[in-house]
């Protein structure tokens, strides 16, 4: 009797491992499918990142070379600190490179402010896909997402400085002095000592 009672117990007990097992590989790779969404849309966002961050710098470039050709030549030198006067004319450009190194292409480029600070928006959608998984649609999915930046000038002067006699100028602490009648571009310190490029969101 007892033997027939084990056998029994057995035979029931095997729906349930089957069942059990079918169960966690179906948790399995639903797990793996959210994973792949995650890995995309990580990929997606550091692709947009980087591509937002390439058009501000570009325009910072520009800053700088516009106010290395404004030095001693008017006397509207100071306004380039502003960080304002730059067209943006390699911006998209610089955008669609990064995101084509990041295997994204840009689906929308805008010119924008935040805080008063100029930037750009930068939309990006994935060239690659989701990839199969047990999700319907994945294998055809690709990731988006959209990053902002912008260009913050990181120097002050005085109210009444003169702009054709020596400047000072305060860059978030580090003191940088130029003076438009014995100027040599060179001697302008790096970009990012006059100006911060960085993401808004």
């Amino acid at each position: 009797m007892t033997a027939v009672h084990l056998r029994g117990d057995r035979g029931q007990t095997l729906p349930i491992y089957i069942w059990l097992t079918g169960i966690l590989l179906f948790a399995a790779f639903a797990f793996f499918a959210f994973a792949q969404a995650a890995s995309a849309r990580n990929g997606a966002q550091s692709a947009a990142d980087a591509a937002a961050l390439a058009a501000a710098r570009d325009s910072r470039d520009e800053l700088m070379t516009g106010l290395a050709g404004a030095v001693g030549k008017n006397d509207h030198w100071l306004d380039w600190l502003k960080g304002d006067l730059f067209k943006g004319a390699g911006a998209a450009a610089a955008a669609d490179q990064l995101a084509a190194e990041n295997d994204s292409t840009v689906q929308g480029f805008t010119a924008t402010a935040v805080n008063g600070f100029p930037g750009y928006r930068v939309e990006i959608e994935t060239q690659y896909t989701v990839g199969d998984s047990i999700i319907p649609g994945t294998e055809s999915q690709h990731a988006k997402a959209h990053a902002i930046a912008v260009i913050e000038p990181r120097c002050t002067f005085a109210a009444d400085a003169d702009p054709t006699k020596p400047v000072r100028l305060d860059c978030d602490g580090q003191t940088v002095n130029i003076d438009p009648e014995d100027f040599d571009s060179g001697e302008l310190p790096d970009a990012s000592v006059l100006f911060s490029v960085h993401l808004a969101e």
